[in-house]
């Protein structure tokens, strides 16, 4: 059987992966700036918190097949769309866990290379805790949506004494059909935080 999606590079499409309303999920266009901002090596060990609908997770796997990723989302349903989407795409290399970070950070396998935080009620804590289990020189990526996450992750990177800091905002637009008509609908504007320690 055809793989789902054959290619070396990232970008699957949206349409691809299987949804649930209200879930979130990473446009295309953000998801390519994050896997470039985790730049996982091939045996990389990833932890994606708050995996939503496992774009990222599932990216991520495909690119780094010998690598070891790990979904952690606090819905019961939700990690069973993530791991419908491993299936989908074919990918084994994905460990979906159901828990709350950062409660659950200590039974989680494997040190990480790279965290990714796609969100979180209180980031502070959520980051600190996040920072202590990552392995030296490793990465630390988080998303924001709104001016007061952008903050707290801001601050923390700099209470962290993260190194290397990046910052970048997404934005553009898509065309898509709509009836006859092709329009332009434009990327939900995200901030992508990502730094090293050391």
């Amino acid at each position: 059987m055809e793989p789902l999606w054959p290619y070396a590079t990232p970008g699957i499409p949206d349409r691809l992966f299987e949804q649930l309303p209200g879930i979130p999920m990473s446009q295309r266009e953000v998801r390519l700036v994050l896997l470039s901002s985790l730049r996982l090596e091939p045996e990389a060990v990833l932890w994606d918190i708050g995996a939503g609908t496992g774009t990222i997770t599932i990216e991520a796997a495909l690119l780094c097949p010998q690598g070891t990723i790990v979904a952690v989302e606090r819905d019961q349903d939700v990690a069973a769309l993530i791991n419908n989407n491993c299936q989908r795409f074919g990918v084994t290399n994905v460990d979906v866990i159901v828990g709350n970070a950062p409660d659950c950070f200590d039974s989680l396998p494997c040190v990480p290379d790279a965290i990714l935080v796609e969100g979180g009620r209180d980031l502070k804590p959520l980051l600190a805790d996040a920072w202590e289990k990552l392995a030296p020189h490793g990465r630390l990526v988080a998303t924001a949506s709104n001016f007061q996450s952008l903050y707290s992750i801001s601050e923390s990177f700099a209470d962290l004494q993260v190194r290397n800091i990046e910052v970048v905002q997404t934005g553009g637009s898509r065309l898509e059909n709509r009836g006859s008509n092709q329009v332009l609908k434009p990327i939900v504007p995200t901030f992508i935080l990502s730094g090293e320690k050391f």
